[in-house]
């Protein structure tokens, strides 16, 4: 899943130099290309990978920057939050997985309502595992998760932009997507895995399930292209929404504003 997600360019020379075989202007990037799309992955997996890498650089006196839209997962460090550890049920999932977003969101709404006030509910693979959770445990998800003693001092810092700025750079983004070969690695993708809940639930990938075995003409892919653009704009703002909720994010509009408060952190 190279180009749909953006993934940065490989460099295999600098790989024994940067202990990373990812780097974007020779800085290192960590846990890309680290399970198979197969493969189950959640936050609590990720919390334990990410504290490694975290742990690694900090070893080697560098400073970790946790960058990312994952508003969960960059909690799950930033909070230390601790999961429920309840082994899933492949029978309940399948069950879960086949009812809408809005069905799920419902059902969920009336087992855990404070947890429906926080989880995003355009998030099929999130309101199956709470779901999951509130069923097997007889518990709400949300209170399930706690807070444990910070691990680091943190300085959080969010990059506004311009409405038109961002649908630019969306647009621009999508476009080198297709330039870059899009349509080959969906087809390759879902020859080798199926409609696997990953490809048919992230963007860039389920916009092409209708029509995966049909041959895509140029008026198909227009609109295939405008789709993946809508559904990363409503994701964007669905972000926005989430870490406004995070009080103790510092907004910046210029990199100089970002360069003297991360200046400042690290000074004192």
């Amino acid at each position: 899943m190279d180009i749909a997600t953006a993934k940065p360019r490989k460099i295999k020379s600098e790989k024994r130099k940067a202990k990373s075989n990812y780097l974007v202007n020779g800085v290192p990037h960590y846990l890309i290309d680290i399970i198979r799309p197969n493969q189950k992955f959640n936050a609590a997996l990720y919390k334990e990978l990410a504290l490694k890498a975290i742990r690694n650089i900090q070893k080697r006196g560098k400073i970790p920057f946790l960058v990312g839209g994952t508003g969960l997962y960059i909690r799950a460090i930033i909070d230390n939050l601790s999961f429920p550890k309840v082994i899933p049920s492949h029978k309940l999932r399948k069950t879960l997985e086949a009812k809408t977003k809005q069905d799920l969101f419902k059902l969920y709404k009336k087992l855990d309502p404070k947890g429906a006030r926080f989880i995003d509910k355009n998030n099929k693979r999130r309101l199956v595992r709470a779901l999951e959770v509130c069923y097997l445990t007889k518990e709400p998800f949300w209170q399930q998760r706690k807070k444990e003693k910070p691990l680091f001092d943190v300085l959080q810092l969010g990059m506004k932009l311009p409405r038109q700025t961002l649908k630019k750079r969306i647009s621009s983004r999508i476009e080198k997507m297709f330039s870059q070969g899009l349509e080959k690695e969906v087809k390759r993708l879902f020859k080798k895995y199926g409609c696997l809940p990953v490809l048919g639930q992230t963007i860039g990938y389920q916009e092409w399930l209708p029509l995966i075995k049909s041959k895509v003409d140029q008026k198909t892919k227009a609109k295939i292209k405008e789709k993946m653009k809508n559904h990363t704009w409503q994701y964007s703002r669905r972000q926005m929404v989430w870490f406004k909720r995070n009080k103790r994010i510092y907004w910046v509009n210029s990199f100089p504003e970002a360069q003297k408060l991360v200046k400042r952190f690290v000074i004192g």
